[in-house]
Protein backbone atom coordinates (compact mmCIF):
# COMPACT_ATOMS: atom_id res chain seq x y z
CA UNK A 1 0.00 0.00 0.00
CA UNK A 2 1.61 3.21 -1.15
CA UNK A 3 1.00 6.34 0.85
CA UNK A 4 2.84 9.62 1.00
CA UNK A 5 3.23 12.69 3.17
CA UNK A 6 5.54 15.11 1.40
CA UNK A 7 5.72 18.83 2.31
CA UNK A 8 2.98 21.08 0.97
CA UNK A 9 3.83 23.40 -1.90
CA UNK A 10 2.52 26.72 -0.69
CA UNK A 11 0.89 29.00 -3.24
CA UNK A 12 -2.24 31.10 -3.60
CA UNK A 13 -3.90 30.02 -6.84
CA UNK A 14 -3.93 32.80 -9.44
CA UNK A 15 -6.54 33.10 -12.20
CA UNK A 16 -5.25 32.32 -15.69
CA UNK A 17 -6.99 34.34 -18.35
CA UNK A 18 -5.69 32.50 -21.43
CA UNK A 19 -4.56 28.94 -22.15
CA UNK A 20 -2.02 29.95 -24.81
CA UNK A 21 1.78 30.02 -25.06
CA UNK A 22 3.58 32.97 -23.55
CA UNK A 23 6.97 34.17 -24.62
CA UNK A 24 8.17 34.57 -21.03
CA UNK A 25 9.21 31.76 -18.69
CA UNK A 26 6.05 31.01 -16.72
CA UNK A 27 6.34 29.59 -13.22
CA UNK A 28 3.99 26.98 -11.80
CA UNK A 29 3.60 24.94 -8.67
CA UNK A 30 3.29 21.82 -10.80
CA UNK A 31 3.99 20.93 -14.42
CA UNK A 32 2.54 17.60 -15.54
CA UNK A 33 4.09 15.93 -18.59
CA UNK A 34 1.41 13.82 -20.26
CA UNK A 35 -2.37 14.28 -20.41
CA UNK A 36 -3.50 10.67 -20.11
CA UNK A 37 -5.64 9.32 -17.25
CA UNK A 38 -2.79 9.76 -14.78
CA UNK A 39 -1.61 13.15 -16.01
CA UNK A 40 -4.91 14.94 -16.48
CA UNK A 41 -6.35 13.60 -13.21
CA UNK A 42 -3.24 14.74 -11.32
CA UNK A 43 -3.49 18.18 -12.94
CA UNK A 44 -7.18 18.55 -12.09
CA UNK A 45 -6.84 17.40 -8.48
CA UNK A 46 -3.77 19.57 -7.86
CA UNK A 47 -5.63 22.59 -9.28
CA UNK A 48 -8.64 21.82 -7.07
CA UNK A 49 -6.27 21.86 -4.10
CA UNK A 50 -5.14 25.39 -4.94
CA UNK A 51 -1.96 24.79 -6.92
CA UNK A 52 -1.06 26.60 -10.13
CA UNK A 53 -0.79 23.83 -12.72
CA UNK A 54 0.31 23.37 -16.33
CA UNK A 55 0.03 20.19 -18.38
CA UNK A 56 2.19 19.44 -21.44
CA UNK A 57 0.90 17.01 -24.08
CA UNK A 58 2.66 16.22 -27.37
CA UNK A 59 -0.42 14.73 -29.08
CA UNK A 60 -3.00 16.95 -30.76
CA UNK A 61 -5.77 15.85 -28.35
CA UNK A 62 -5.85 15.32 -24.60
CA UNK A 63 -6.68 12.01 -22.97
CA UNK A 64 -3.64 9.85 -23.62
CA UNK A 65 -3.54 6.34 -25.05
CA UNK A 66 -6.49 5.15 -22.95
CA UNK A 67 -8.97 7.70 -24.18
CA UNK A 68 -7.74 8.17 -27.76
CA UNK A 69 -6.35 4.82 -28.95
CA UNK A 70 -6.85 2.33 -26.12
CA UNK A 71 -9.49 1.70 -23.47
CA UNK A 72 -12.30 3.88 -24.81
CA UNK A 73 -12.19 3.13 -28.55
CA UNK A 74 -11.65 -0.59 -27.91
CA UNK A 75 -14.66 -0.70 -25.59
CA UNK A 76 -16.73 1.15 -28.17
CA UNK A 77 -15.84 -1.50 -30.75
CA UNK A 78 -16.37 -4.34 -28.27
CA UNK A 79 -19.86 -3.01 -27.54
CA UNK A 80 -20.74 -2.52 -31.20
CA UNK A 81 -19.34 -5.88 -32.28
CA UNK A 82 -21.20 -7.63 -29.44
CA UNK A 83 -24.48 -6.11 -30.62
CA UNK A 84 -23.79 -7.35 -34.14
CA UNK A 85 -22.81 -10.84 -33.00
CA UNK A 86 -25.79 -11.15 -30.64
CA UNK A 87 -28.21 -10.02 -33.36
CA UNK A 88 -26.82 -12.72 -35.65
CA UNK A 89 -26.43 -15.56 -33.16
CA UNK A 90 -28.17 -15.01 -29.82
CA UNK A 91 -31.34 -13.00 -30.44
CA UNK A 92 -33.28 -16.01 -31.72
CA UNK A 93 -32.98 -17.60 -28.27
CA UNK A 94 -35.04 -14.67 -26.98
CA UNK A 95 -37.62 -15.11 -29.72
CA UNK A 96 -36.26 -12.28 -31.85
CA UNK A 97 -35.66 -12.98 -35.51
CA UNK A 98 -33.90 -10.72 -38.02
CA UNK A 99 -33.55 -10.80 -41.76
CA UNK A 100 -30.85 -9.22 -43.87
CA UNK A 101 -28.48 -8.22 -41.06
CA UNK A 102 -25.32 -6.68 -42.47
CA UNK A 103 -22.27 -4.93 -41.11
CA UNK A 104 -21.55 -1.27 -41.88
CA UNK A 105 -17.97 -1.07 -40.61
CA UNK A 106 -17.52 2.57 -41.64
CA UNK A 107 -20.46 3.64 -39.46
CA UNK A 108 -19.18 1.55 -36.57
CA UNK A 109 -15.75 3.17 -36.77
CA UNK A 110 -17.32 6.62 -37.10
CA UNK A 111 -19.31 6.05 -33.90
CA UNK A 112 -16.09 5.01 -32.14
CA UNK A 113 -14.39 8.23 -33.21
CA UNK A 114 -17.37 10.30 -32.07
CA UNK A 115 -17.16 8.75 -28.61
CA UNK A 116 -13.44 9.53 -28.43
CA UNK A 117 -13.91 13.10 -29.69
CA UNK A 118 -16.61 13.82 -27.14
CA UNK A 119 -14.45 12.62 -24.26
CA UNK A 120 -11.29 14.46 -25.37
CA UNK A 121 -13.32 17.66 -25.54
CA UNK A 122 -14.56 16.86 -22.07
CA UNK A 123 -10.97 16.84 -20.76
CA UNK A 124 -10.33 20.19 -22.47
CA UNK A 125 -13.41 21.57 -20.74
CA UNK A 126 -12.22 20.30 -17.36
CA UNK A 127 -8.86 22.00 -17.89
CA UNK A 128 -10.58 25.31 -18.58
CA UNK A 129 -12.91 24.87 -15.60
CA UNK A 130 -9.96 24.24 -13.27
CA UNK A 131 -7.75 26.97 -14.80
CA UNK A 132 -5.04 24.55 -15.92
CA UNK A 133 -2.63 25.86 -18.53
CA UNK A 134 -2.58 23.44 -21.46
CA UNK A 135 0.67 23.35 -23.42
CA UNK A 136 1.10 21.45 -26.69
CA UNK A 137 4.53 20.09 -27.57
CA UNK A 138 7.34 17.69 -26.72
CA UNK A 139 8.59 18.19 -23.17
CA UNK A 140 12.16 17.73 -21.97
CA UNK A 141 13.40 18.10 -18.41
CA UNK A 142 16.23 20.64 -18.40
CA UNK A 143 16.56 20.53 -14.63
CA UNK A 144 14.45 19.43 -11.67
CA UNK A 145 12.50 22.68 -11.90
CA UNK A 146 12.59 23.54 -15.59
CA UNK A 147 10.74 21.99 -18.54
CA UNK A 148 11.56 22.86 -22.14
CA UNK A 149 8.77 22.40 -24.69
CA UNK A 150 9.36 22.06 -28.43
CA UNK A 151 6.30 23.01 -30.47
CA UNK A 152 5.31 24.31 -33.87
CA UNK A 153 5.76 27.85 -32.55
CA UNK A 154 9.31 27.17 -31.38
CA UNK A 155 10.94 26.19 -28.08
CA UNK A 156 9.79 27.57 -24.74
CA UNK A 157 10.82 26.98 -21.14
CA UNK A 158 8.64 26.81 -18.05
CA UNK A 159 9.57 26.61 -14.37
CA UNK A 160 7.84 24.66 -11.62
CA UNK A 161 8.35 23.71 -8.00
CA UNK A 162 7.47 20.13 -8.92
CA UNK A 163 7.37 18.16 -12.18
CA UNK A 164 5.26 15.04 -12.65
CA UNK A 165 6.10 12.60 -15.44
CA UNK A 166 2.93 10.80 -16.56
CA UNK A 167 3.86 9.84 -20.11
CA UNK A 168 2.31 6.37 -20.18
CA UNK A 169 3.56 3.50 -22.32
CA UNK A 170 3.81 2.21 -25.88
CA UNK A 171 3.33 -1.22 -27.51
CA UNK A 172 6.31 -3.57 -27.30
CA UNK A 173 7.73 -4.56 -30.67
CA UNK A 174 9.13 -8.01 -31.34
CA UNK A 175 12.76 -7.92 -32.47
CA UNK A 176 12.96 -8.77 -36.15
CA UNK A 177 9.24 -8.21 -36.74
CA UNK A 178 8.86 -4.56 -37.75
CA UNK A 179 5.41 -3.00 -37.54
CA UNK A 180 4.47 -1.27 -40.80
CA UNK A 181 0.99 -0.13 -39.66
CA UNK A 182 -0.58 -1.80 -42.69
CA UNK A 183 -0.07 -5.56 -42.62
CA UNK A 184 1.70 -5.85 -39.27
CA UNK A 185 -0.08 -3.60 -36.80
CA UNK A 186 -0.23 -2.64 -33.14
CA UNK A 187 -3.38 -2.17 -31.10
CA UNK A 188 -3.58 1.42 -32.36
CA UNK A 189 -4.00 0.44 -36.01
CA UNK A 190 -6.13 -2.59 -35.12
CA UNK A 191 -8.80 -0.20 -33.83
CA UNK A 192 -9.23 1.36 -37.27
CA UNK A 193 -8.93 -1.37 -39.90
CA UNK A 194 -10.87 -0.27 -42.96
CA UNK A 195 -12.08 -3.80 -43.72
CA UNK A 196 -12.64 -7.00 -41.79
CA UNK A 197 -9.55 -9.21 -42.29
CA UNK A 198 -10.05 -12.69 -43.66
CA UNK A 199 -7.46 -14.05 -41.26
CA UNK A 200 -6.09 -12.06 -38.34
CA UNK A 201 -3.15 -13.55 -36.45
CA UNK A 202 -2.73 -12.06 -32.98
CA UNK A 203 0.66 -12.46 -31.34
CA UNK A 204 0.02 -12.33 -27.60
CA UNK A 205 -2.82 -13.73 -25.50
CA UNK A 206 -3.05 -11.01 -22.87
CA UNK A 207 -5.75 -8.37 -22.28
CA UNK A 208 -5.20 -6.46 -25.52
CA UNK A 209 -4.78 -9.43 -27.84
CA UNK A 210 -7.84 -11.24 -26.49
CA UNK A 211 -10.11 -8.16 -26.62
CA UNK A 212 -9.18 -7.10 -30.15
CA UNK A 213 -9.25 -10.71 -31.30
CA UNK A 214 -12.83 -10.89 -30.04
CA UNK A 215 -13.81 -7.69 -31.86
CA UNK A 216 -12.69 -8.90 -35.28
CA UNK A 217 -13.87 -12.47 -34.69
CA UNK A 218 -17.39 -11.15 -34.00
CA UNK A 219 -17.26 -9.09 -37.18
CA UNK A 220 -16.42 -12.11 -39.31
CA UNK A 221 -12.64 -12.57 -39.31
CA UNK A 222 -10.93 -15.87 -38.72
CA UNK A 223 -8.78 -15.12 -35.68
CA UNK A 224 -5.79 -17.12 -34.45
CA UNK A 225 -4.15 -16.08 -31.18
CA UNK A 226 -0.57 -17.23 -30.60
CA UNK A 227 0.64 -17.14 -26.99
CA UNK A 228 4.09 -18.16 -25.75
CA UNK A 229 2.75 -19.27 -22.37
CA UNK A 230 0.73 -22.45 -21.99
CA UNK A 231 -2.42 -20.45 -21.20
CA UNK A 232 -4.13 -17.22 -22.18
CA UNK A 233 -4.23 -14.26 -19.78
CA UNK A 234 -1.09 -15.52 -18.00
CA UNK A 235 -1.16 -12.73 -15.41
CA UNK A 236 -4.63 -13.68 -14.19
CA UNK A 237 -5.81 -16.61 -12.08
CA UNK A 238 -5.20 -19.95 -13.85
CA UNK A 239 -8.74 -21.17 -13.31
CA UNK A 240 -10.10 -18.07 -15.05
CA UNK A 241 -7.73 -18.65 -17.96
CA UNK A 242 -8.90 -22.23 -18.39
CA UNK A 243 -12.56 -21.22 -18.38
CA UNK A 244 -11.88 -18.32 -20.76
CA UNK A 245 -10.06 -20.63 -23.16
CA UNK A 246 -13.05 -22.97 -23.26
CA UNK A 247 -15.56 -20.17 -23.84
CA UNK A 248 -13.54 -18.26 -26.43
CA UNK A 249 -12.75 -21.42 -28.37
CA UNK A 250 -16.48 -22.13 -28.52
CA UNK A 251 -16.96 -18.61 -29.94
CA UNK A 252 -14.64 -19.42 -32.83
CA UNK A 253 -11.22 -18.09 -31.78
CA UNK A 254 -8.33 -20.45 -32.47
CA UNK A 255 -5.89 -20.44 -29.55
CA UNK A 256 -2.36 -21.74 -30.14
CA UNK A 257 -0.67 -21.86 -26.74
CA UNK A 258 2.92 -22.59 -25.79
CA UNK A 259 4.03 -21.39 -29.23
CA UNK A 260 6.36 -18.60 -30.30
CA UNK A 261 6.69 -16.76 -33.59
CA UNK A 262 10.00 -17.59 -35.25
CA UNK A 263 9.60 -15.84 -38.61
CA UNK A 264 7.39 -13.33 -40.37
CA UNK A 265 7.40 -13.44 -44.16
CA UNK A 266 5.69 -10.45 -45.77
CA UNK A 267 4.46 -10.79 -49.34
CA UNK A 268 2.78 -7.59 -50.45
CA UNK A 269 -0.49 -7.05 -48.57
CA UNK A 270 -0.29 -10.36 -46.72
CA UNK A 271 2.22 -12.39 -44.77
CA UNK A 272 3.06 -15.82 -43.43
CA UNK A 273 3.63 -16.30 -39.71
CA UNK A 274 5.91 -19.24 -38.92
CA UNK A 275 5.87 -20.68 -35.43
CA UNK A 276 8.62 -22.51 -33.55
CA UNK A 277 6.44 -25.62 -33.82
CA UNK A 278 6.77 -25.48 -37.60
CA UNK A 279 3.19 -24.32 -38.19
CA UNK A 280 2.78 -21.75 -40.97
CA UNK A 281 -0.12 -19.31 -40.61
CA UNK A 282 -1.04 -17.25 -43.70
CA UNK A 283 -2.61 -13.93 -42.69
CA UNK A 284 -3.69 -10.67 -44.24
CA UNK A 285 -3.24 -8.87 -40.91
CA UNK A 286 -0.94 -9.56 -37.95
CA UNK A 287 -1.55 -7.83 -34.63
CA UNK A 288 1.48 -7.63 -32.32
CA UNK A 289 0.09 -7.51 -28.78
CA UNK A 290 3.02 -8.62 -26.67
CA UNK A 291 2.76 -6.02 -23.93
CA UNK A 292 3.79 -2.42 -23.41
CA UNK A 293 6.86 -0.50 -22.26
CA UNK A 294 7.13 2.81 -20.38
CA UNK A 295 7.45 6.03 -22.39
CA UNK A 296 10.57 7.26 -20.61
CA UNK A 297 12.88 8.10 -23.51
CA UNK A 298 13.42 11.57 -25.01
CA UNK A 299 12.53 13.29 -21.73
CA UNK A 300 16.03 14.23 -20.58
CA UNK A 301 15.94 11.77 -17.69
CA UNK A 302 19.46 10.41 -18.15
CA UNK A 303 21.01 13.88 -18.20
CA UNK A 304 19.41 14.55 -14.81
CA UNK A 305 20.52 11.18 -13.45
CA UNK A 306 16.97 9.94 -12.93
CA UNK A 307 17.08 6.20 -12.30
CA UNK A 308 15.15 3.71 -14.44
CA UNK A 309 14.91 -0.08 -14.38
CA UNK A 310 15.83 -2.46 -17.20
CA UNK A 311 12.45 -1.93 -18.92
CA UNK A 312 12.76 1.85 -18.73
CA UNK A 313 10.37 2.37 -15.81
CA UNK A 314 11.23 5.33 -13.58
CA UNK A 315 12.11 4.25 -10.05
CA UNK A 316 10.04 6.10 -7.45
CA UNK A 317 9.57 5.95 -3.69
CA UNK A 318 6.29 5.70 -1.79
CA UNK A 319 5.70 9.42 -2.48
CA UNK A 320 6.06 8.86 -6.25
CA UNK A 321 9.31 10.87 -6.18
CA UNK A 322 12.28 9.82 -8.30
CA UNK A 323 15.81 9.88 -6.94
CA UNK A 324 15.94 13.55 -8.04
CA UNK A 325 14.10 15.85 -5.62
CA UNK A 326 11.13 17.61 -7.19
CA UNK A 327 10.69 15.12 -10.06
CA UNK A 328 7.84 12.66 -9.64
CA UNK A 329 6.24 9.95 -11.80
CA UNK A 330 3.04 7.89 -11.86
CA UNK A 331 1.17 5.42 -14.06
CA UNK A 332 2.57 3.17 -16.77
CA UNK A 333 5.89 5.01 -16.79
CA UNK A 334 6.69 3.62 -13.30
CA UNK A 335 5.70 0.08 -14.24
CA UNK A 336 3.48 -2.26 -12.27
CA UNK A 337 -0.02 -2.95 -13.55
CA UNK A 338 -0.42 -0.84 -16.70
CA UNK A 339 -4.02 0.15 -16.08
CA UNK A 340 -5.69 3.52 -16.54
CA UNK A 341 -7.48 3.33 -13.19
CA UNK A 342 -4.22 2.53 -11.39
CA UNK A 343 -2.72 5.69 -12.92
CA UNK A 344 -5.76 7.70 -11.81
CA UNK A 345 -5.49 6.46 -8.21
CA UNK A 346 -1.79 7.28 -8.15
CA UNK A 347 -2.60 10.71 -9.60
CA UNK A 348 -5.05 11.43 -6.79
CA UNK A 349 -2.61 10.24 -4.12
CA UNK A 350 0.24 12.25 -5.61
CA UNK A 351 -1.77 15.48 -5.79
CA UNK A 352 -3.03 15.08 -2.22
CA UNK A 353 0.51 14.47 -1.05
CA UNK A 354 1.89 17.47 -2.92
CA UNK A 355 -0.72 19.70 -1.30
CA UNK A 356 0.25 18.46 2.16
CA UNK A 357 -2.53 15.96 2.64
CA UNK A 358 -2.39 12.18 3.00
CA UNK A 359 -2.16 10.29 -0.27
CA UNK A 360 -2.86 6.56 -0.40
CA UNK A 361 -3.11 3.79 -2.99
CA UNK A 362 -3.99 0.24 -1.96
CA UNK A 363 -2.07 -1.76 -4.56
CA UNK A 364 -3.78 -4.98 -3.43
CA UNK A 365 -7.26 -3.69 -4.30
CA UNK A 366 -6.75 -2.59 -7.91
CA UNK A 367 -9.04 -4.63 -10.17
CA UNK A 368 -8.25 -5.81 -13.67
CA UNK A 369 -10.90 -6.50 -16.32
CA UNK A 370 -10.91 -8.19 -19.74
CA UNK A 371 -13.94 -6.99 -21.70
CA UNK A 372 -14.76 -10.21 -23.52
CA UNK A 373 -18.20 -11.80 -23.55
CA UNK A 374 -18.53 -12.84 -20.82
CA UNK A 375 -16.27 -10.40 -19.00
CA UNK A 376 -13.32 -11.54 -16.90
CA UNK A 377 -12.29 -9.66 -13.76
CA UNK A 378 -9.82 -10.08 -10.89
CA UNK A 379 -8.68 -8.25 -7.80
CA UNK A 380 -6.11 -9.22 -5.17
CA UNK A 381 -4.05 -12.39 -5.05
CA UNK A 382 -4.42 -15.30 -7.43
CA UNK A 383 -4.76 -18.85 -6.14
CA UNK A 384 -1.33 -19.68 -7.55
CA UNK A 385 0.32 -16.76 -5.72
CA UNK A 386 -1.20 -17.85 -2.41
CA UNK A 387 -0.07 -21.44 -2.91
CA UNK A 388 3.45 -20.36 -3.82
CA UNK A 389 3.70 -18.12 -0.74
CA UNK A 390 2.19 -20.90 1.42
CA UNK A 391 -0.53 -18.52 2.61
CA UNK A 392 -3.45 -20.40 4.23
CA UNK A 393 -6.77 -19.69 2.50
CA UNK A 394 -10.23 -21.05 1.82
CA UNK A 395 -11.64 -21.16 -1.70
CA UNK A 396 -15.33 -20.60 -2.42
CA UNK A 397 -17.06 -20.57 -5.81
CA UNK A 398 -20.52 -19.95 -7.18
CA UNK A 399 -21.69 -20.59 -10.78
CA UNK A 400 -23.54 -17.94 -12.77
CA UNK A 401 -25.94 -20.62 -14.00
CA UNK A 402 -27.42 -20.76 -10.47
CA UNK A 403 -28.27 -17.03 -10.55
CA UNK A 404 -31.86 -16.08 -11.48
CA UNK A 405 -30.93 -12.94 -13.44
CA UNK A 406 -28.32 -14.87 -15.41
CA UNK A 407 -30.93 -17.48 -16.31
CA UNK A 408 -33.47 -14.84 -17.35
CA UNK A 409 -30.84 -13.06 -19.47
CA UNK A 410 -29.44 -16.25 -21.00
CA UNK A 411 -25.98 -15.33 -19.68
CA UNK A 412 -25.14 -18.35 -17.56
CA UNK A 413 -21.48 -18.99 -18.44
CA UNK A 414 -18.79 -18.58 -15.80
CA UNK A 415 -18.32 -18.46 -12.06
CA UNK A 416 -17.27 -16.30 -9.13
CA UNK A 417 -14.36 -17.34 -6.91
CA UNK A 418 -13.26 -15.90 -3.56
CA UNK A 419 -9.97 -16.68 -1.83
CA UNK A 420 -10.53 -16.01 1.85
CA UNK A 421 -8.26 -15.72 4.87
CA UNK A 422 -9.32 -17.82 7.81
CA UNK A 423 -10.34 -17.16 10.51
CA UNK A 424 -10.58 -13.39 9.78
CA UNK A 425 -12.81 -13.83 6.72
CA UNK A 426 -10.99 -11.10 4.81
CA UNK A 427 -10.93 -11.46 1.03
CA UNK A 428 -7.40 -12.10 -0.27
CA UNK A 429 -8.48 -12.28 -3.91
CA UNK A 430 -11.57 -12.49 -6.07
CA UNK A 431 -11.82 -13.81 -9.63
CA UNK A 432 -14.90 -13.70 -11.84
CA UNK A 433 -15.79 -14.76 -15.34
CA UNK A 434 -19.38 -14.02 -16.23
CA UNK A 435 -21.86 -11.38 -17.30
CA UNK A 436 -20.98 -7.87 -16.03
CA UNK A 437 -17.95 -9.17 -14.12
CA UNK A 438 -16.23 -5.83 -14.75
CA UNK A 439 -18.95 -4.05 -12.78
CA UNK A 440 -19.25 -6.70 -10.08
CA UNK A 441 -15.54 -6.65 -9.24
CA UNK A 442 -15.85 -3.06 -7.97
CA UNK A 443 -17.91 -4.24 -4.99
CA UNK A 444 -15.14 -6.63 -4.01
CA UNK A 445 -12.45 -3.95 -4.47
CA UNK A 446 -14.48 -1.67 -2.18
CA UNK A 447 -14.78 -4.42 0.42
CA UNK A 448 -11.05 -5.18 0.31
CA UNK A 449 -10.11 -1.50 0.47
CA UNK A 450 -12.45 -0.94 3.43
CA UNK A 451 -11.40 -3.98 5.43
CA UNK A 452 -14.72 -5.76 4.96
CA UNK A 453 -14.84 -9.55 4.69
CA UNK A 454 -17.19 -12.28 3.53
CA UNK A 455 -19.33 -12.01 6.68
CA UNK A 456 -20.21 -8.36 5.97
CA UNK A 457 -20.71 -9.10 2.27
CA UNK A 458 -23.04 -12.01 3.04
CA UNK A 459 -25.17 -9.80 5.29
CA UNK A 460 -25.52 -6.99 2.74
CA UNK A 461 -28.94 -7.08 1.09
CA UNK A 462 -28.59 -7.41 -2.68
CA UNK A 463 -31.52 -6.57 -4.93
CA UNK A 464 -33.25 -9.54 -6.57
CA UNK A 465 -32.93 -10.59 -9.28
CA UNK A 466 -29.48 -9.13 -10.04
CA UNK A 467 -26.10 -10.41 -11.09
CA UNK A 468 -24.75 -8.90 -7.87
CA UNK A 469 -26.35 -11.76 -5.94
CA UNK A 470 -23.56 -13.95 -7.31
CA UNK A 471 -21.19 -12.14 -4.94
CA UNK A 472 -23.42 -12.62 -1.92
CA UNK A 473 -23.78 -16.31 -2.75
CA UNK A 474 -19.99 -16.68 -3.07
CA UNK A 475 -19.55 -15.04 0.33
CA UNK A 476 -22.13 -17.42 1.80
CA UNK A 477 -20.28 -20.34 0.23
CA UNK A 478 -17.08 -19.16 1.91
CA UNK A 479 -18.98 -19.28 5.22
CA UNK A 480 -20.22 -22.82 4.40
CA UNK A 481 -23.84 -21.77 4.24
CA UNK A 482 -24.68 -21.34 0.52
CA UNK A 483 -28.35 -20.98 -0.38
CA UNK A 484 -28.52 -21.74 -4.09
CA UNK A 485 -25.70 -24.18 -4.75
Amino acid sequence: MAQCSCPRIGHQSLPISSLVFRQVMDEFDLIVIGAGPGGYVAAIRAAQLGLKVACVEKEAALGGTCLRVGCIPSKALLESSALYANARKSATKHGIEFEGIRLNLATMLKRKEQVVSMLTKGVESLFRKNQITSIHGQATLVSAGEVRVESATGPQSFRAKAVLVATGSHPTQLPGFPVDGQTVVTSREALSLSAVPEHLVVIGGGYIGIELGCVWNRLGAQVTIVEACDRILPQMDEELGREARKILSKQGLKLMLGRQVSELQQTGASCNVRLDSGDLLPADKVLVATGRRPNSNHLGLDALGIERDSRGAIRVDDRFQSNVAGVYAIGDVIGGAMLAHKAEEEAMAFAECLAGNRGRVNDHAIPGVVYTDPEIASVGKTEQALLESETPFTKATFPFRANGRARASHQTEGFSKFLVDQPSGSILGAHLIGAHAGELINEIALAMNSGLGVEQLSRSCHAHPTFGEVLKETALAALERPLHS
